[in-house]
């Protein structure tokens, strides 16, 4: 037997530190894990999310154990919910020995859709995010969708004579929950105030619709953002959101942006 075998390895991270100055993240970020995200409709749908894992670290200790991020995540099934969240993240604390941490996970997330006219059905992607945080002993999670959808411009609309100019937008909400929001609620909260939702595939017939729908209900970057909060603030689920609108200008060389933000009680 190797003597060298025998020798114990030392814990270097668990090592004091003297400069005094602990670190608020700590962690891994950008790994990629499948995972299974149950649907409105009954379903699950298996797609890969991308995973971030911090806590913080007090100042005496040199560094955190980065390998136990990996063991966590992959001892938990596949299945990610906000329920597994809850759990990994109680695990994350207290076998890193931290106050507090956050686990953020991002992934594309796909709806089928039918075309208004023809139904032909094609599948939409949604960026979405789940966040969940301890911090002071208190709980948080919340949910991030990136909506994709068409607004056209009211002024473009009022002066020209005909036509008028519309683009793509992104309508992001970013809302902390109190009781369970599918993500597809989310996903229609932002396209039913939209100019027009967006899809995946159109036939002719679906084209004179969506672009006529769009034109008869034009939309400003600063209509969008509020008609989804006054939605949100309906919704005695919803405790605080971020709702983010930036419009992909068609006659510029800039984006218009508009956010409303409710703060968390």
């Amino acid at each position: 037997m190797n003597t060298r075998d025998s020798v114990p390895i030392p814990d270097v991270q668990a090592s004091a530190d003297t400069r005094k100055l602990a670190i608020d993240r700590v962690g891994i970020k950008a790994i990629r894990h499948p995972i299974r995200v149950a649907e409105r409709g009954g379903g699950v749908q298996h797609t890969i999310g991308v995973f971030n894992m911090y806590v913080t670290l007090p100042h005496h200790f040199k560094g955190t154990h980065m390998s136990r991020f990996v063991e966590i995540l992959n001892a938990h099934e596949r299945e990610i919910s906000v329920e597994t969240f809850q759990v990994m993240l109680d695990e994350m604390v207290a076998r890193l020995e931290a106050q507090s941490g956050v686990i953020e996970m991002s992934f594309p997330y796909f709806v089928n859709k039918s075309a208004p006219v023809s139904r032909v059905q094609s599948l939409m992607d949604y960026e979405v995010s789940f966040v969940g945080e301890i911090k002071q002993g208190s709980k948080v999670f919340s949910m991030k969708v990136v909506v994709p959808v068409t607004s056209l411009c009211p002024c473009s609309k009022n002066i020209s004579d005909y036509g008028a100019h519309n683009q793509r937008s992104h309508v992001t909400i970013c809302a902390g929950t109190r009781g369970f929001v599918w993500i597809e609620e989310l996903i229609e909260c932002a396209e039913r105030r939209a100019s027009s939702q967006l899809y995946g595939l159109l036939k002719r017939p679906d084209e004179k619709y969506v672009t006529e729908y769009a034109y008869d209900h034009p939309r400003f970057v600063e209509d969008l953002v509020r008609d989804v909060a006054r939605d949100l603030n309906k919704d005695k689920r919803i405790e605080w959101y971020v709702v983010e609108s930036e419009n992909f200008e068609s006659i510029h060389n800039h984006s218009a942006y508009a956010m409303i933000e409710k703060d968390r009680p």
